[in-house]
């Protein structure tokens, strides 16, 4: 129980800045030989999900009103999800979770995003949302399938590339993880409902509510955290955790 309130911390602050949950994952499994179970992961995945869907509940109610923004940000999640079961089935996605993938994914985005942090902040989601920013956004969302690239921090980095606000950035990266983190959950879900034992179920209960908690405490502060201040701190962090994992890879 204690290893899954430790991962769930991770998850829940991890999946929604922009340093890349799955890889905080992977490094707390293998240096702290805590629990490394993919169906623990999907399901700390989904205690996310219902944070977003709880937190931004107005804007989810919204989508019915506003279907064009709910095609756009289906449309942006479509890339990433075909690219994604294809890497399931192939398990290529178990090959590419190694601490060296990881450890220049963490470097080389994190200079991304301290690139793409200089743009001049103008657009937002209510008027600049297009399909064409959608299918952009998505398709760089691909890349967040390689562990340490980061979903949230890709999308953000693609979002600013564009010129949108930090804080919309962010709520685009915040809004298009729903469909994504939804098929997700639908896997997690299942594995539930259909598991024989008992005790691996209420393990990933548990990894579901500590990680709506953690995570719905992220997204309120990280938004807050983006209205006053920059994304160099993020850039920093990841930087040197890049530097740190590719000396213990390869010294």
């Amino acid at each position: 129980m204690f290893e899954i309130f430790i991962l769930s911390i991770i998850q829940g602050i991890a999946e929604f800045l922009p340093v890349s949950s799955s890889s905080h994952l992977i490094i707390a499994s293998d240096y702290l030989k805590l629990e490394k179970n993919l169906s623990i992961d999907v399901n700390l995945h989904l205690g996310s999900f219902l944070a977003v869907i709880v937190y931004f509940y107005k804007d989810v109610l919204n989508f019915y009103k506003d279907k064009i923004l709910f095609f756009k940000i289906i449309i942006s999640s479509i890339p990433v999800m075909i690219v994604g079961a294809i890497l399931v089935e192939t398990n290529l996605i178990e090959e590419m979770r190694n601490i060296e993938t990881i450890a220049w994914t963490t470097l080389i985005f994190g200079v991304l995003l301290f690139v793409s942090d200089k743009f001049k902040l103008e657009k937002t989601i209510e008027k600049d949302f297009s399909f064409k920013s959608a299918i952009f956004i998505g398709s760089l969302q691909i890349l967040a399938l390689i562990p340490g690239v980061s979903r949230s921090g890709i999308a953000i980095t693609a979002a600013r590339f564009l010129g949108f606000e930090r804080i919309d950035s962010a709520k685009i990266s915040f809004l298009i993880s729903i469909p994504i983190l939804g098929a997700v959950s639908i896997f997690g879900l299942s594995n539930i409902f259909f598991s024989e034992n008992r005790d691996f179920a209420k393990l990933n209960i548990f990894a579901i509510i500590f990680a709506f908690f953690f995570s719905i405490i992220t997204i309120k502060y990280f938004l807050k955290y983006l209205n006053k201040f920059s994304l160099n701190i993020f850039v920093y962090y990841r930087v040197l955790l890049g530097i740190i994992l590719l000396a213990l890879a390869y010294l």
